[in-house]
């Protein structure tokens, strides 16, 4: 299994946090349906104030890239994307285009 974590801001405003997160409680089945069908076998995502934290499980042969282009043409996703980019806000230092940021791992109990 693989372990991915990102993580992203939300516009520092209430009513648009309580928006985000009451849309994650009612997630479209096409948006579940395509995240399991790339490989991915569990994703949460945790909040403090403003700031998201997303951890992804996947399938040993889950390509990041792949689920990127896949993403990129189902149209339920794009507009889910368009739909949630309401409340996101770049993190500074992200790149252009980029919304999600993956962290990299700096500590490992093992």
């Amino acid at each position: 299994m693989k372990r991915y974590c990102y993580t992203l801001d939300l516009k520092e405003n209430e009513r648009l946090k309580r928006e985000y997160i009451n849309h994650h409680k009612k997630v479209w089945p096409e948006i579940l349906k395509s995240i399991k069908s790339s490989g991915i076998l569990n994703l949460e995502i945790y909040n403090v104030n403003y700031r998201l934290f997303m951890l992804i499980e996947t399938e040993d042969k889950f390509d990041e890239n792949k689920k990127k282009k896949m993403d990129s043409v189902n149209p339920f996703v794009q507009k889910w994307e368009t739909k949630m980019w309401e409340y996101q806000k770049k993190i500074p230092g992200s790149k252009n285009g980029e919304k999600w940021v993956k962290l990299n791992r700096i500590f490992n109990l093992d």
